[in-house]
């Protein structure tokens, strides 16, 4: 009689990790747009920017995953977010930057690249930074109040497990940045 063989996997994306105060910050923001579009807000200790979501990864292949993202590199990089957005589509209000940093995309693209060298499959859209503020929300096609800008100083980009049990969010590793 044959043994099952049971694969393991865990649910991963990269993202960039905010520090304290940066997520206190965007934090801030919940309060008086949750009070225009209603919803449900993000726990302040979630809140992030995915880079690449990845889905279910198998646990065998974290040392590869990892390797990928040190052969991404970049180097470290100010964004500054200063727009909220509402995604009628999903009912997503998120906090934006008005301008994105040509390193961060040169990033993004660099981890793409890395992860098909190392034959991962991944989100394929188009990337758009953002860090998802409120879900459930409504709101109209009209533009969303000023905000006070945020600004992330982005040293490293991390991995993240995706932790369904609890509803949480576990950084699994992190990748720095070249210093500029």
């Amino acid at each position: 009689m044959s043994e099952a063989v049971i694969k393991k996997t865990v649910r991963l994306f990269f993202a960039l990790w905010p520090q304290d105060e940066e997520r206190a910050a965007l934090a801030a923001w919940q309060v008086p747009l949750q009070k225009l579009c209603g919803g449900r807000v993000t726990a302040a200790g979630k809140l992030h920017g995915t880079l690449v979501f990845l889905g279910e990864v198998e646990q065998g292949r974290l040392e590869a995953l990892q390797l990928a993202a040190r052969e991404a590199g970049g180097d470290a990089m100010r964004i500054v977010f200063d727009i909220a957005h509402y995604w009628g589509h999903n009912h997503i209000v998120y906090a934006a930057p008005g301008s994105v940093p040509p390193g961060l995309m040169q990033l993004v693209g660099s981890l793409e690249q890395g992860l098909r060298h190392h034959h991962f499959s991944f989100d394929q859209r188009t990337f758009k930074p953002h860090v998802t503020l409120l879900r459930h929300a409504h709101w109209r096609d009209s533009p969303l109040p000023v905000m006070s800008p945020v600004v992330w100083n982005v040293r490293d980009i991390v991995l993240v497990q995706s932790v369904s049990e609890d509803m949480r969010y576990q950084v699994l590793a992190r990748f720095p940045l070249n210093k500029v």
